[in-house]
């Protein structure tokens, strides 16, 4: 018999006690020293507090006052007398002020003073004297005592956690890691939907965390280390914990800053801290979320290798290595920035598997939403199927908050459940903003909607165009007026015609403010912005240009995940520059123009549904084809066809 996993239970199970036992509290016992210091203090003055001050008088004074029928009564205690006295004499009836004083008999006896204080009817009284050498002496040496005391405290902490590092002073070096338990776990996977794909690559590591000798038999080596990418938003962290609770096994959640303090070292000492704790209850997962923080590729630092971001690094490289295939110890790491690790973080042996997780589609939304609506009372007249077909573009973490700003403004409206109008504002909330009550004047209300009635009107002319949704001139977040598109289907690629389409909707704004007031405004720079955008990539990038040809320029690379475009050396001279700029002016200035030549045959269509958007603010997609009459002019798609053609 192999007696291997009984001495690793036992290891377990010593490990679990050592953890039950409370270890001593450092800012307790720090409290109880200031409090101790305080109280000695007090001590210490205790005589200006407490104690009434007195007043030092010559033995002479003494006698003169006793004569003087102004003393009452006296104290003795050693070699000092204290008593009161009058401040003047008068009659016991008056009130009168009495003085404290203190007084030292001469170095001879007086033989003579008691019986003075029997003639003038002094009540004598009479007190052992104690050492006051020793209450000062304790006084001040007891701060003394309890910060020797501390010290010595703080070295045995040292010497028991491996020096400051490693869990001493202030445990800095101990893992910030958060630890999930089994039965905490309650997340699996039917908690996460629209990632199958991602579901079925992380089935065989839950399955060798259950069943690791089904592997080993065959002699597989279960991958050290995932690397799951994706845009924000879209479930890594969801998914990891929901393969540890697939599993039933501990789950270490560390995000990759927390790694970095201000001590140096402290980063690596945490690195194995958590592997450590790991390995002690294998099998475990180890998460660590946002690693593009410490994992960014090496030699960058402005402290080269020394650069205390590269020595956590450099650790957590070592860990992974250093791992045995049967331990049992899976790595998981997220992060929506891999094109910036370092490649030593993502070759096999480390970081074995990458899963990606994308931008859910249509069917996948649907069931997100129905995992986050499982809670939410919502009406009949709800259709998630229709509520994902509007969510284009929706991350997981988007899905949830629409269900929960639905469920916010049905609240709000007293409701008792939510219904499909909540869910149509929360989105549009969510997409456009809130609601603005400004104050425009008419005239600029007017172009507003000649504006967005050209963008909606040339939607709905051009065939193969987005479907229009509604149009509405209500101000919202940044924007005076937006006209809603939403594509039928998940679209992955474009063609070129849906591209010189979109751009062409895009100026259709800007060329009914020419048409009807023979002018332009600064209602346009998002919708210019956004179409010499993407004229830039017909030319630079997609091949949709014939003077260009079938090349790839870097001019503003997008990034992969993040949507945002980075800068990028120029790989072409000055007079492709040129050629490329005519291009995109080109491109953008026959699309306007066709805009305008489709709207100018129309404008009757235009007039009707810019008046609608002024009486009613809001114009659905029934009530644009009611008021135009049909969705297409056959006559116009010939000429837009035509000029399309010309394009190319």
């Amino acid at each position: 018999m192999d007696n291997k996993p009984q001495n690793s239970q036992q290891r377990k199970d010593g490990q679990q006690k050592r953890q039950d036992v409370p270890p001593p509290s450092l800012s307790a016992f720090r409290y109880l020293i200031w409090f101790f210091l305080l109280f000695a203090v007090m001590l210490y003055f205790s005589r200006s507090f407490i104690i009434p001050e007195y007043i030092d008088i010559s033995y002479t004074e003494f006698k003169n006052q006793v004569k003087a029928e102004n003393v009452e009564k006296v104290t003795f205690r050693g070699e000092r007398i204290r008593g009161e006295f009058r401040d003047e004499y008068t009659s016991p009836e008056d009130d009168v002020s009495f003085t404290r004083f203190e007084t030292v008999l001469p170095g001879f006896d007086d033989p003579y003073l008691v019986d003075l204080l029997e003639e003038n009817d002094v009540t004598v009284y009479a007190e052992r004297e104690s050492n006051p050498w020793l209450t000062y002496f304790l006084l001040l040496s007891l701060p003394w005592i309890l910060i020797i005391a501390y010290f010595i405290y703080l070295r045995r902490q040292m010497q028991q956690g491996g020096g400051m590092m490693g869990g001493g002073l202030f445990n800095v070096g101990k893992t910030k890691a958060k630890r999930y338990h089994r039965e905490d776990s309650s997340i699996t996977y039917t908690d996460v939907a629209g990632v199958e794909s991602a579901k079925k690559d992380l089935q065989e590591i839950v399955e060798f965390l259950k069943e690791p000798e089904k592997f080993k038999d065959l002699g597989a080596k279960i991958p050290k280390g995932v690397l799951l990418t994706g845009p924000p938003g879209t479930g890594k962290t969801l998914l990891a914990k929901a393969t540890a609770g697939e599993a039933g096994v501990p789950f270490y959640s560390i995000s990759g800053s927390e790694f970095i303090e201000m001590f140096v070292g402290v980063g690596a000492s945490r690195v194995r801290d958590t592997f450590q704790n790991a390995r002690n209850e294998a099998p475990a997962i180890i998460f660590i979320d946002e690693i593009d923080s410490i994992g960014r590729a090496r030699g960058t630092g402005l402290g080269g290798g020394h650069d205390e971001r590269e020595q956590t690094l450099n650790q957590i490289l070592s860990e992974m290595d250093g791992f045995d295939p049967h331990e049992g110890v899976i790595v998981m790491a997220a992060t929506n920035r891999p094109d910036v690790l370092d490649p030593a973080l993502t070759r096999p042996g480390r970081f074995d598997r990458q899963i990606t997780l994308d931008l859910p589609h249509k069917k996948a939304r649907e069931q997100i939403l129905k995992i986050h609506t499982r809670k939410v009372p919502v009406d009949t007249d709800v259709d998630l199927e229709k509520v994902a077909a509007q969510t284009v573009g929706f991350a997981g973490a988007n899905l949830e908050n629409l269900v929960n700003e639905a469920a916010l403004l049905a609240g709000r409206k007293g409701k008792k459940k939510v219904s499909m109008e909540d869910f149509s504002e929360a989105r549009d909330k969510i997409l456009l903003g809130a609601e603005r009550e400004d104050m425009i004047t008419d005239e600029e209300r007017k172009v507003v909607a000649y504006h967005e009635a050209g963008h909606a009107l040339v939607a709905k002319l051009l065939p193969g165009a987005d479907p229009v949704q509604k149009v509405t001139i209500i101000p919202r977040g940044r924007s005076l007026g937006v006209t809603e598109q939403v594509p039928e289907t998940d679209r992955y690629n474009y063609n070129k015609k849906y591209i010189l389409d979109r751009i062409a909707i895009m100026l259709g704004g800007r060329a009914a403010e020419q048409i009807v007031f023979d002018d332009v405004t600064s209602g346009a720079a998002n919708d210019l912005k956004q179409v010499t955008n993407i004229a830039r990539k017909m030319v630079t990038q997609w091949g949709m240009s014939d003077r260009i040809g079938p090349v790839s320029y870097k001019v503003g690379e997008e990034h992969q995940f993040l949507g945002r475009e980075m800068a990028q050396p120029k790989d072409f001279s000055e007079y492709t520059a040129k050629v490329i700029d005519e291009e995109i002016k080109r491109i953008v200035s026959e699309m306007e123009e066709n805009a305008r030549k489709l709207l100018e045959e129309n404008r009757n269509k235009l007039d009707a549904l810019a008046h609608a958007l002024l009486i009613h603010e809001t114009v659905t997609s029934d009530e644009i084809d009611r008021l135009i009459g049909q969705k297409a002019n056959n006559e116009s798609e010939d000429k837009i066809e035509e000029e399309e053609e010309k394009a190319k």
